[in-house]
C-alpha cells in the first residue's frame, strides 16, 4: 500500500477557491433574497446573510461599492444583489461579494427607468432648447389627472384662488395601473381638441410602482409631440419621472403646478394699477410739456405780429430772387464761355482740317519720293553703262572677233594644252559665228614644232 500524502486545509481551500474564481457562471450573478444579521463595520464595509425559504449564504459589500447606495439596508429587507461568488480562505466559507444592490420590486423598474431615460435623452426629448414657454395669462387650463385624487382638488383650489378668471377643464384619466399610460395619452390629445392654453398632468405621491404610468414611453412621446405647453406634477418634490424630463416645465407638487400655470390675479391687478398710475403720470407730463410749448409758440413774434413777419418774408423773397437771377446769369455766362472753348477745340481737331493737312503732307512726300527715285535711277544707269563697258572689254567674244577660237574635247571641256587631247580624238572649234568639228591627226608641242 502506497504512502498517503494528505492535503492541508489551506491547500484544499485554495484549490476550491481557484475553482470558484475561474467559473464564469459565478463571476456575475444576480441573487434575490432577504437580509439578515446585517452589520456595518466602522470602516464602512457591510456584512450580512442573504436567505430565502430554503437556504442562506454569507455576503459582503465593501465601502468602495456601497458608498453610493441610494438606500440603507436593513434586516428583513428583500433585495436584488449583484456580484461574484468566491471562497473566503480564512473560514473556508463561500460568500457573495456584492458590487450593486437594489431593493427587490424596485430594481427591475429602476433598470427599465434608467434605460428609457437614456434612450429618450439620446433622442433629444429632454433638450431644454425645445421647451415651450408657458402663457402669461391663460384663459383655459386643462388638467389630466384622476378626478377622485387629492391632486385635482389642490390644483383647482389653487387656480381658483390665484386666478379665478381662468376656466378649468378636468380631463379624467387613470394615473395608476396597466391602463394608466393609454389613459394619460388620450387625455393629452383631448386637451388639444378643447384648445387649452396650458395643460397640467400629474397625480399625488406614491411608490415607484404607483407612479410608473408616467414613466411610460408612449406618455413621454405624447408630451414631446404636444403643441400645448405641459406642466408635469407627479408625486412629491423628491419624485422624478420620465414625464418630468420631457415636459416643458416640472413642478414639485400639483399645487406648485397650479401656481406655475396661472398668475396671481391680485398681483396682476396690482401691477396694472401701478402701470396705470405711471401711464397717467406720463400722459399728464406729456400734455403739460405740449401746453408749455403751445403757450411759448403763441407768445412768439410770428403770432403776435403776423403782418410784419409777412413783410419781412416778402423782402427776404425779393433778395433771394435777385440773388437767384444774378446767379443764373453768372452760370449761363460760364456755360457759354465753356461752350465756345470746346467749340474752338473741336474745330481745331475737326477731321476735315486734319484731312487737308494730311493731303498737303502727302503731296510734299510724293514730290520728294519722285525726286529721290529719279536721282537713284540716273545713278544706277551710269553705273550700268560703266560695268557693261568693262564687261565688253573682258568678253571672249571680243577676242574671238579678232580671229581667235576655243577648243573643246569630246567631254565638252575647254582644251587649254596639247595634253588635253589625244590623237584620233574629235574636238570642236568654236568661232565667233559658229563651231567646227575636227579630227586630231597629229599633236605638236613647243614653239618650233
Amino acid at each position: 500500500m502506497s504512502e498517503l500524502k494528505p492535503l492541508t486545509i489551506t491547500a484544499l481551500t485554495k484549490y476550491i477557491k481557484r475553482k470558484f474564481d475561474v467559473d464564469p457562471h459565478l463571476q456575475d450573478v444576480w441573487l434575490k433574497g432577504e437580509i439578515s444579521n446585517f452589520k456595518q463595520h466602522s470602516r464602512g464595509h457591510m456584512y450580512f446573510t442573504l436567505k430565502d425559504e430554503h437556504a442562506r449564504m454569507s455576503a459582503v459589500m465593501f465601502s468602495s461599492q456601497n458608498k453610493n447606495l441610494p438606500f440603507t439596508p436593513e434586516n428583513g429587507m428583500k433585495v436584488l444583489a449583484r456580484g461574484e461568488v468566491s471562497v473566503y480562505e480564512g473560514s473556508g466559507n463561500y460568500q457573495l461579494y456584492i458590487r450593486d444592490m437594489q431593493p427587490d420590486g424596485v430594481g427591475s423598474l429602476h433598470l427599465a427607468y434608467e434605460q428609457l431615460k437614456n434612450k429618450l435623452e439620446g433622442e433629444g426629448l429632454f433638450d431644454p432648447r425645445i421647451k415651450k414657454p408657458l402663457p402669461l395669462y391663460p384663459n383655459l387650463v386643462g388638467v389630466v389627472t384622476s378626478p377622485t385624487g387629492a391632486a385635482v382638488r389642490d390644483i383647482m383650489t389653487t387656480i381658483k384662488r390665484r386666478y379665478p378668471v381662468a376656466q378649468i377643464i378636468l380631463i379624467p384619466a387613470l394615473v395608476q395601473g396597466d391602463r394608466a399610460p393609454a389613459s394619460i395619452v388620450s387625455g393629452i390629445k383631448k386637451a388639444k381638441d378643447i384648445n387649452a392654453d396650458v395643460l397640467i398632468i400629474g397625480r399625488g405621491g406614491g411608490s415607484i410602482e404607483e407612479l410608473w404610468g408616467f414613466n411610460d414611453e408612449k406618455v413621454a412621446r405624447a408630451i414631446y409631440e404636444s403643441t400645448l405647453p405641459i406642466i408635469s406634477a407627479v408625486g412629491h418634490e423628491t419624485d422624478f419621472t420620465i414625464a418630468d424630463f420631457v415636459a416643458d416645465m416640472r413642478a414639485p407638487t400639483p399645487t406648485a403646478a397650479a401656481e406655475l400655470a396661472v398668475p396671481n390675479l391680485t398681483e396682476v391687478l396690482e401691477r396694472i394699477s401701478q402701470r396705470k398710475i405711471r401711464l397717467t403720470r406720463a400722459i399728464s407730463s406729456h400734455i403739460t410739456a405740449k401746453k408749455t410749448r403751445l403757450e411759448r409758440t403763441e407768445k412768439s413774434y410770428a403770432f403776435r405780429y403776423p403782418t410784419k413777419l409777412l413783410e419781412q418774408k416778402e423782402q427776404q423773397l425779393d433778395l433771394l430772387l435777385d440773388r437767384l437771377h444774378k446767379e443764373s446769369k453768372r452760370i449761363a455766362m460760364r456755360k457759354e464761355e465753356k461752350f465756345s472753348y470746346i467749340k474752338r477745340r473741336l474745330l481745331t481737331h475737326h477731321p476735315y482740317a486734319r484731312l487737308k493737312e494730311a493731303d498737303r503732307e502727302r503731296e510734299r512726300l510724293t514730290r520728294l519720293l519722285q525726286k529721290d527715285i529719279t536721282t537713284v535711277l540716273n545713278a544706277k544707269k551710269m553705273l550700268l553703262s560703266s560695268q557693261m563697258a568693262k564687261l565688253n572689254a573682258l568678253s571672249p567674244l571680243k577676242i574671238m572677233e579678232r580671229g581667235y577660237s576655243l577648243v573643246y574635247n569630246e567631254e565638252e571641256k575647254l582644251v587649254k594644252s596639247t595634253k588635253g587631247v589625244a590623237k584620233g580624238e574629235t574636238v570642236t572649234l568654236r568661232l565667233k559665228d559658229g563651231s567646227i568639228d575636227c579630227l586630231v591627226e597629229d599633236i605638236r608641242s613647243g614653239e618650233n614644232e
